[in-house]
């Protein structure tokens, strides 16, 4: 069934939680910051939304711009009682917003009038959502970071395993011998990465930190006992791939996916949100044969990065939601939660596991060939310097690029890390 049939069979449905006698029309102010093709998909979720609940409730969407800008608005806003009714937010910020007291609980009551309950999200992702055993938003999906590949240029190389995916995904050395002979082939970037941007490359090299059993932080401590080293033998090895011509150097984030999409790079470490990138350059015949999968196992185990897209409630100063409006926010929620699949074609895996179960989901590729990662996760440490545009992300940032690139020798690298990390 598509996506868009399967949408209309949604809207003649009975609705959710929603029940209501005859009243005005209840609008619930919505900000996002979701662009491209995230935002285009969410437009037409939001659409569809008030199609099914004509007469009853209407989201007025408002999109902002993403990162630092978006959650000053809100903090702000809600200082004077102007923040919207429902808004999206990363999971990895809830720790500073509860500190500033700009959300509202997600209560045991609100999710069972949402037709939710903790099970039906993976464990991690859930987690990610609390802070001191309190929930404060309800997540809609988890974007990681993914390995994609060209199919062409690997068969090419003689490293495209029988599965269709690429070899040597299984340790660091298979891994380093696949990016070799991809070389060996006169390939020019076995591996295009966001070298320039450390702020983007601390979802890799903290995926590898995990790989060994490494985190962040512990207790009020970061990089505590034996952290540093694994925070250096994550970077040693990006180092390594670099000097060894494996890697692209000094890449920004629009060129990484530039030398992916040209044919340039035969593998890329990316967010699952250039799915639709891809996806739209193959419908214009534009576009090799490709896939998606989880990061390779460079260590011990698989772990990946991740964050979540959640739904939160801003708590207005001076302004309580009155019972009527706040139903109507939960009703907003739970119907895009539960109506997630077409989100999925976002490139993100949804949150709601009954999504993820369904036929449609398990057929869609690469969705399908990435989404089993949600049992290896790690989020951003729970600290109010952690999350998207915080200075965790800006501290190790100014470090990752020289090192990565050559220019600073890991263990230096770490040494200054920890220092700043710990005096902030």
């Amino acid at each position: 069934m598509s996506f868009r049939r399967m949408t209309a069979a949604a809207l003649v449905a009975a609705g959710g939680l929603w029940v209501a006698a005859a009243q005005a029309e209840e609008t619930v102010l919505w900000w996002d910051f979701l662009g491209g093709g995230d935002g285009v998909r969410m437009k037409q979720l939001i659409t569809d939304f008030n199609s099914a609940h004509a007469g009853k409730i209407k989201i007025d969407a408002t999109t902002l711009e993403w990162g630092t800008p978006f959650y000053a608005k809100v903090q702000t806003s809600a200082a004077v009682g102007e923040a919207p009714d429902v808004m999206t937010y990363h999971a990895s910020r809830i720790p500073l917003a509860v500190s500033q007291d700009i959300l509202q609980e997600i209560t045991a009551a609100d999710m069972s009038a949402m037709g939710l309950s903790e099970s039906d999200f993976a464990p991690a992702t859930m987690d990610a959502v609390k802070v001191d055993g309190k929930q404060y938003a309800v997540p809609l999906d988890t974007h990681p970071i993914v390995l994609y590949y060209n199919r062409d240029l690997l068969k090419k190389a003689g490293v495209l395993g029988d599965d269709g995916r690429p070899m040597g995904l299984g340790n660091k050395a298979d891994f380093t011998a696949t990016l070799q002979k991809l070389k060996d082939a006169g390939i020019e970037f076995p591996l295009g990465s966001v070298t320039a941007d450390g702020n983007f490359m601390y979802r890799t090299i903290y995926s590898l930190m995990c790989q060994q059993g490494g985190e962040l932080l512990t207790g009020n401590e970061f990089l505590a006992g034996d952290n540093a080293s694994k925070l250096a033998n994550s970077l040693t090895v990006l180092q390594d791939w670099t000097k060894a011509g494996l890697q692209s150097t000094y890449t920004d984030y629009p060129a990484t996916v530039a030398l992916f999409t040209s044919g340039k790079a035969a593998m890329m470490i990316n967010g699952v949100w250039e799915v639709p990138t891809m996806t739209d350059l193959a419908k214009q015949g534009k576009l090799f044969d490709w896939g998606a999968v989880e990061i390779p196992v460079i260590f011990d185990k698989p772990c990946t990065y991740a964050d979540s897209h959640t739904f939160a409630i801003p708590k207005n100063k001076g302004k309580e939601i009155d019972p009527a409006k706040r139903a109507a926010v939960l009703e907003v929620i739970s119907w895009i939660d539960k109506h997630s699949l077409f989100w999925a074609t976002a490139g993100h895996i949804p949150a709601y596991r009954p999504v993820t179960e369904t036929a449609e989901y398990k057929a869609m590729e690469p969705n399908a060939a990435y989404s089993t990662l949600t049992a290896n996760m790690i989020f951003d440490p729970k600290s109010t310097k952690a999350g998207v545009a915080g200075p965790i992300f800006d501290i190790m940032s100014n470090y990752f690029v020289p090192t990565l690139n050559g220019e600073m020798e890991p263990a230096q690298a770490v040494e200054s890390i920890k220092e700043e990390l710990n005096s902030m």
